[in-house]
This record gives C-alpha cells, sequence and structure tokens, in this order.
C-alpha cells in the first residue's frame, strides 16, 4: 500500500527517532522478527504526524532514552507510511489502535502501553517520567541509547498532520 503522507515531508519525523538509536520497522516480517521475541524488553514506538501528540510523543521518547536503563531492543513503526508493518504491529496489542502509542513488551508480552489517549494530555517531561519509571523497574540495558551531546543536537518536529503534502507518487 502507498503511504498516506509524502515521505520526504515526513523524514525529520522518522530520524528524530532514528537519531535515537530507534530502529524503523517497514515490513510486517520484521515487526514479526522484533515482537515475536520471547526474551528481553523491546520499546516500540508507533509514530505519528499528528502534531499534538507525537509532537509530545518523540520528545518524550528521546529524553526516556538518556536513562540509565533502557529496553533491550528499541523500535518504530510509523502510521500513513509503513501501513502493513504498522497493522503487523497492532496485531501485537490488545487495545484499541491510535497513533502515537508507546508499548513496551518484555519477555514477547505488552508490560506497559501509553495510548494516544494518554499521550495527548502528556507534556514530553510526563511521558519521559512515566517511560523512566517503567524502564527503571524492568529493562537492564545500559544507557542512554546516544550520548548526551548528541542528544542535544537533535531538533524535534512539531507539525500537525493536517499541513503535510499527501503522498501523489505510484
Amino acid at each position: 500500500m502507498p503511504p498516506v503522507y509524502d515521505p520526504e515531508a515526513v523524514r525529520p519525523m522518522w530520524e528524530e527517532l532514528a537519531n535515537l538509536g530507534v530502529r524503523p520497522l517497514t515490513t510486517p516480517e520484521e515487526v514479526d522478527a522484533v515482537l515475536s521475541k520471547k526474551q528481553g524488553t523491546t520499546l516500540l514506538v508507533l509514530n505519528s504526524v499528528c502534531g499534538c501528540a507525537a509532537g509530545n510523543c518523540r520528545p518524550g521518547v528521546g529524553l526516556a532514552l538518556q536513562n540509565e536503563v533502557i529496553p533491550d531492543e528499541l523500535v518504530t513503526v510509523f502510521a500513513g507510511m509503513d501501513t502493513e508493518a504498522v497493522q503487523r504491529a497492532r496485531a501485537y496489542f490488545n487495545f484499541q489502535p491510535s497513533s502515537p502509542n508507546i508499548v513496551l513488551f518484555k519477555d514477547g508480552k505488552i508490560l506497559h502501553a501509553l495510548q494516544r489517549s494518554h499521550i495527548e494530555r502528556m507534556t514530553a517531561v510526563d511521558i519521559s517520567n512515566n517511560l523512566i519509571a517503567v524502564f527503571n523497574g524492568h529493562c537492564t540495558r545500559q544507557g542512554p541509547s546516544i550520548p548526551a551531546d548528541e542528544f542535544g543536537k537533535i531538533y524535534f518536529v512539531e507539525q500537525c498532520g493536517s499541513s503535510l503534502p499527501l503522498y501523489g507518487g505510484n
């Protein structure tokens, strides 16, 4: 399925997470390879173009990944862009789909989730504090995901999806 938005228009939004060490998953097979694992912790960020919720989601995740302990795997799928990967990721959820979402899996099961309804009422700091509390209780990988000086160079996009051009390609 073609993406909803122009890939170049959303590039900064997925690069933010990639620059934090969060690996994009673009196919159902990539999603299954990560989310079907029965050991360890995996943070899945279901990225989105929504400026109100995603504009706090990505910075909140970034701040949380500066913590002393972080999940073993850091991955993302992008709603409106990699449709089949997003559908497969949502098949692992036991809640109504929305975007953005932040889901922490432990040993193949959902341990913690922040859905859009939570995220849109939270600041980036609230999101970070929420995730850090869970990371501290359940994760063992040494953080941060990237050095602090590199984190300081990341500019987080706050743009509403309604202002992004739709994809006009094949």
